[in-house]
């Protein structure tokens, strides 16, 4: 197998424009976009991972899913000129709750403006974890520390250009989005500032009637089947990203949609209530955002997870339940980059021998624009095009090492880490 390579800016171009026929064309012009892009595994994990994040240097950071109840999850740091497999380990969150049932769970990771590392526990701590900026250490992996609790089911985390964090409460489902300041001395208390829409009004999503209310689910097949609700899908507050108006941008799984909200301190009442429209549906929250936010909603979106900018404001966006990567203009225009061909049984969880399972994704979870290049982490749900996982590049065991995540860059077909024609947005947005 042939992990992806990275090269130099000008080859990287030159490549690009030849290998994919890149068309020149304005920013807002879907064409633009690559056209037969592929895929290549850059490293692969131990742990399952979700989170994608990078730092000054250029190094990648992703935090594993501990398959064990009593163990910490490990941070990893990856160099993506030189990436070593299974990554190093420079830092790790807590067990929860020691030898109990509980395990960490990382989501969202991503630093703020004073390079300290954030990562979201969505498990049973509800909690939203920091390391000081120079602490990480792959010698001596310090503990994180605590930053915020009492965000349940925390999954997608985003700084604002006033370095106030904001985080999402995924498969909880309830659609919350909170607020949180530094506090100076955590942790820091969570503000719930609005509700995406959950997709039922029942009590169980946040709403106001008992039993399954009313409203809709999406059901994913696999794992659902037409008299088996398994699959249902029901996510609605997922990846976060501003712009650079200061614009927060919601990945919403369940429609397949993106929802925009300005949330810039202009955009706020005296009380502390948004001036963006909400409470059309008075079964929900007061807080609920109307329909009128969404931005764009499309089947190629469906399974919406991270989301990441270009600084033209294109919306890059990984539809993990497609093993897809998708993008929306800044005017909502959606194209798909990139998915999976369908093998020889029809399925997209694996590839034929002539393309290798080192060229595809396997549920990807968080798209990173490295300057020009994309990569995205890929956690291998058993859902729709990925079901079943046990198929695919991942999981494997290769000698003493079980690898079950792995980052994935878009490249050429030698492998060779390709450019987009227009660089990430910097983060944090400032």
């Amino acid at each position: 197998m042939t992990n992806a390579k990275w090269l130099s800016a000008p080859a990287l171009l030159f490549v690009f424009v030849l290998a994919l026929g890149w068309s020149l064309a304005s920013a807002d012009d879907p064409p633009q976009f690559p056209q037969g892009a592929r895929f290549t595994t850059l490293v692969k994990t131990e742990f399952e991972v979700e989170g994608l994040t990078a730092g000054t240097s250029g190094n990648l950071y992703t935090a594993g899913r501990q398959v064990t109840n009593t163990q910490a999850c490990p941070v990893y740091q990856i160099d993506p000129g030189n990436p070593v497999e299974p990554p190093p380990t420079v830092g790790l969150i807590p067990d929860p709750d020691g030898a109990g049932a509980n395990r960490c769970n990382p989501a969202g990771i991503a630093f703020n403006n004073a390079g300290d590392l954030f990562v979201a526990d969505s498990g049973a701590a509800a909690t939203v974890y920091f390391f000081p900026a120079g602490t990480l250490s792959d010698t001596a992996p310090p503990m994180a520390n605590i930053f915020a609790t009492g965000v349940p089911g925390v999954n997608g985390i985003a700084f604002d250009r006033d370095d106030n964090l904001w985080a999402s409460d995924g498969t909880t489902a309830q659609g919350r989005v909170w607020k949180i300041a530094s506090c100076g001395v955590p942790p820091c208390g969570a503000v719930e500032v609005f509700r995406v829409q959950p997709m039922r009004n029942s009590n169980a999503l946040g709403g106001d009637l008992a039993g399954d209310g009313v409203g809709r689910q999406a059901r994913t097949f696999p794992p659902g089947t037409l008299v088996n609700t398994a699959g249902g899908q029901d996510l609605a507050a997922n990846g976060l990203a501003f712009n650079h108006k200061g614009e927060l941008l919601v990945a919403d799984t369940a429609r397949g949609a993106i929802w925009k909200v300005d949330v810039r301190k202009a955009e706020f009442n005296p009380d502390g209530t948004l001036k963006t429209k909400t409470n059309c549906d008075t079964t929900f929250t007061a807080n609920t955002l109307c329909l009128d936010n969404i931005f764009v909603a499309h089947p190629i979106l469906e399974g919406a997870d991270g989301i990441a900018l270009d600084v033209a404001g294109n919306i890059w966006v990984d539809a993990n339940e497609r093993n897809a990567v998708a993008v929306v203009t800044k005017d909502g225009r959606v194209a798909e980059v990139f998915r999976n061909p369908a093998n020889a049984a029809g399925l997209r969880n694996s590839a034929d021998p002539a393309l290798g399972n080192n060229h595809i994704l396997e549920f990807p979870a968080s798209p990173f624009l490295v300057g020009k290049a994309f990569c995205t982490s890929n956690s291998d749900g058993d859902r729709r095009d990925n079901s079943p996982r046990s198929a695919g590049e991942i999981p494997v065991t290769i000698g003493s090492d079980t690898f079950r995540g792995k980052i994935s860059c878009m490249t050429d077909e030698g492998g060779n880490i390709l450019e987009l024609n227009i660089p990430g947005l910097p983060l944090p947005v400032h």
